[in-house]
């Protein structure tokens, strides 16, 4: 099995949900519930990294490992970059990066998201689902991803890709019907220099207009392997209507 980290990046801004990484969930806050969750994974380690000192004080008083970072990051990446060289991992560690609101993330995804990167020898990986209603398809808050032969990422979108040409001609509701419609998920790993490579790139102008920070690893020519998850993960943390039901799950423990 490989050897990784977990590092959740966790800020206390939320536009849509003010506060959120400090949500009561059951007795706990939010982050320290992911932290718990991600601990049920194969990881040798799992550390916060945030950059508010309420947060830091959650963690601490829960048993959780934290690290505090600058509170001018744009991207959870480039926050997890100074919690790396902060925790001084070395550069050829794995570094699962778990979001911060996914406290019912699966442990084996986390697993299986780290031994892809291994498995195809690459900088990055993250994971995908197949997506099977036509809403999602073109939601534009659901990312999508279309992968080439390796299965490494060839495109991130909010847009419907692969784009079914001629049914959309004849306004039909449908899926590609030649290959699978994958949605991102987002987890990310990486080896740990990688992540200080990924802080010092150029930002590139499809991150700017899809706001999609992995478009910048793709920009700058870095393959990233995408693990097809047999199942849709539990959904993350954005609104209230979230909270609710994640609170609703717990409580039914």
């Amino acid at each position: 099995m490989t050897e990784f980290v977990v590092l959740i990046p966790a800020r206390l801004d939320s536009s849509r949900l003010p506060g959120k990484a400090l949500a009561d969930i059951h007795g706990k806050p939010m982050v320290v519930r992911v932290a718990e969750q991600a601990a049920k994974s194969k990881a040798a380690r799992v550390v916060v990294a945030t950059d508010h000192p309420d947060i830091q004080t959650a963690c601490q008083a829960h048993g959780v490992e934290v690290v505090m970072t600058s509170n001018r990051h744009e991207s959870g990446t480039t926050r997890l970059a100074e919690a790396a060289a902060t925790l001084k991992l070395p550069q050829h560690l794995v570094v699962v990066n778990v979001q911060g609101d996914e406290p019912l993330i699966a442990p084996e995804l986390i697993d299986r998201t780290a031994e892809v990167l291994v498995e195809n020898n690459v900088q990055m990986a993250t994971a995908a689902h197949e997506l099977h209603d036509f809403d999602e398809f073109m939601n534009p808050n659901v990312v999508k991803v279309v992968l080439d032969k390796n299965r490494n990422a060839i495109y991130f979108s909010r847009a419907p890709i692969p784009y079914p040409r001629d049914a959309m001609r004849a306004e039909k509701r449908e899926l590609p019907a030649e290959t699978a419609v994958l949605r991102h998920i987002g987890i990310y790993a990486y080896r740990a220099g990688f992540l200080q490579r990924y802080a010092e790139m150029s930002v590139s102008p499809l991150e700017t207009i899809e706001s999609l920070e992995q478009l910048r690893v793709l920009w700058h020519g870095y393959p990233i392997a995408v693990e097809t998850a047999k199942e849709a993960p539990a959904a993350g943390v954005d609104t209230q209507e979230d909270l609710d039901r994640v609170r609703a799950v717990f409580e039914a423990v």
